[in-house]
């Protein structure tokens, strides 16, 4: 029987067994950011040990800085305990040899965008972070996946992480994304499809023809949102995209090292006869621009459909009774035209160059409606210098956008970016859960071409009839 690729990374990267479900796992890769990682360090102090390998960890100030239109030099954080809880990230990457991309870091971003970006992320890899969405970077071909807090005191501690094997499942994905849809929409369209704990225990590895269309950061936001899913990690085999991708951007290796790796990246695939546990087969043709309604990923439609009605199954009936009470939405209503009184473009999920790139397509020569407050965080410094470079910002400027520094901002309620309690707001992000942008906000996650068109609108609509974004 063949193997998965799933199975031969952790194959290579075990140490040792443990027991039948658990091995020993080594990580090629650890990432922190100053949210999950005090106590790990506090633990580490009251044992007395050092971080092992500190040139394999990385860590960056993502989730409590502000982001602040200001430059670079004037960056602060102004809330005390946010301040403090990144002063004492600073001061233990600095004691320890790791690299920290600071407050006022030319580089600084969400770690999901700027490892991939800086060239830190190859196919074949283990990497760990204590974010849930580290799921990102099996778009490269790699292992990722968040892991807690006393998890990342012991990967500090030994670089090897007790883990318990994952079950296999296969999406494959045929045909090809019509007009104004995206890697987004498909994925709100899978996820609303097998649930949100339908991929719980398992990894999945995405495969056919629709996957080889998408570029390697449109993979990025599909196996950034599997853990929407319940998935564990998230994969797609290295092909030609991916190679190119990883290729232009690593800098520590001379050229015939990097051809070297690149012929060692083609075999990382699933052999033909390799057996996986759950398998599941999608037409991305007939997805469409996809939009939430209620308070879970999967609680997602067509922006042409109704609401649905309410099922006869007691616990699915509560859970969407309750979520439609928190929206303020009605079975079979629909959500095209609803008004939104904010946009937030951003996130681990869609705040990266194409992301940019698709949001000022659909708002070049236009305003943003009077009613609404519109605002685009990107993922990264690099992100940033380079939508302004390409004159990105700009076009979003004039449009009536904020055009601000990078972090995880509003994708959560951990900074002073949050809505109020009532508001509607039509998002980029990857989560909805009540509270998620703000004590009774509400929140709406759609593509980054949809939150442009319903920036301008004012409400939600279906842009490729809106603005003829096809």
């Amino acid at each position: 029987m063949g193997h998965t690729l799933y199975r031969k990374i952790v194959d290579k990267h075990t140490v040792f067994r443990v027991d039948d479900q658990h091995v020993a796992l080594y990580a090629d890769f650890h990432i922190m950011n100053e949210y999950t990682s005090p106590q790990a360090f506090a633990g580490l102090a009251e044992k007395n040990l050092p971080v092992r390998c500190p040139e394999k960890q990385m860590g960056t100030v993502s989730h409590v800085i502000p982001t602040h239109p200001v430059s670079l030099d004037k960056r602060t954080i102004m809330i005390d305990a946010a301040a403090s809880q990144a002063a004492n990230f600073t001061r233990n990457c600095q004691k320890h040899g790791i690299h920290l991309f600071d407050v006022k870091d030319r580089e600084q971003g969400i770690e999901h965008v700027i490892a991939p970006e800086i060239g830190l992320i190859r196919p074949g890899m283990v990497v760990l972070c204590g974010d849930s969405h580290t799921t990102t970077y099996g778009a490269l071909g790699a292992l990722g996946f968040g892991i807690g807090t006393s998890e990342v005191e012991h990967v500090l501690a030994t670089q090897t992480l007790i883990y318990r094997v994952a079950r296999d499942m296969r999406i494959e994905v045929g045909g090809r994304l019509s007009a104004g849809t995206t890697s987004k929409d498909l994925v709100l369209y899978i996820i609303s499809k097998i649930g949100a704990q339908g991929a719980r225990g398992f990894v999945v590895e995405y495969c056919g023809s629709a996957l080889a269309d998408l570029s390697a950061e449109a993979r990025m936001t599909l196996c950034n949102m599997t853990v929407e899913a319940g998935a564990r990690g998230a994969m797609i085999a290295p092909d030609d995209t991916t190679l190119r991708y990883v290729a232009e951007r690593i800098k520590d290796l001379p050229e015939d090292s990097i051809a070297e790796a690149v012929e060692q990246w083609k075999q990382l695939k699933s052999d033909p006869d390799a057996v996986f546990d759950v398998t599941h087969s999608f037409d991305a043709s007939e997805v469409a621009p996809f939009v939430t309604w209620g308070t879970s990923p999967d609680q997602a439609i067509s922006i042409t459909d109704p609401i649905p009605t309410l099922s006869d199954e007691q616990l699915e009936r509560s859970n969407a009774e309750k979520a439609l009470a928190y929206m303020g939405l009605d079975a079979g209503q629909t959500l095209a035209g609803l008004a939104i009184d904010h946009v937030f473009i951003g996130s681990c999920t869609n705040a990266r160059i194409e992301d940019l790139r698709a949001v000022a397509a659909v708002v070049r020569g236009h305003k943003v409606a009077p009613t609404v407050r519109a605002m685009v965080v990107p993922g990264s410094g690099m992100v940033r210098e380079q939508a302004e470079q390409e004159g990105i910002a700009q076009t979003l400027i004039d449009a009536g956008f904020e055009w601000r520094q990078p972090g995880c901002s509003m994708c959560l309620a951990m900074n002073d970016d949050i809505l109020q309690p009532g508001q509607r707001c039509a998002s980029t992000t990857n989560r909805n859960f009540e509270g998620r942008q703000g004590r009774g906000a509400r929140t709406h996650l759609m593509s980054p071409a949809m939150a442009a068109a319903a920036a301008l609108a004012g409400r939600i609509v279906d842009v490729r009839k809106e603005f003829n974004h096809v």
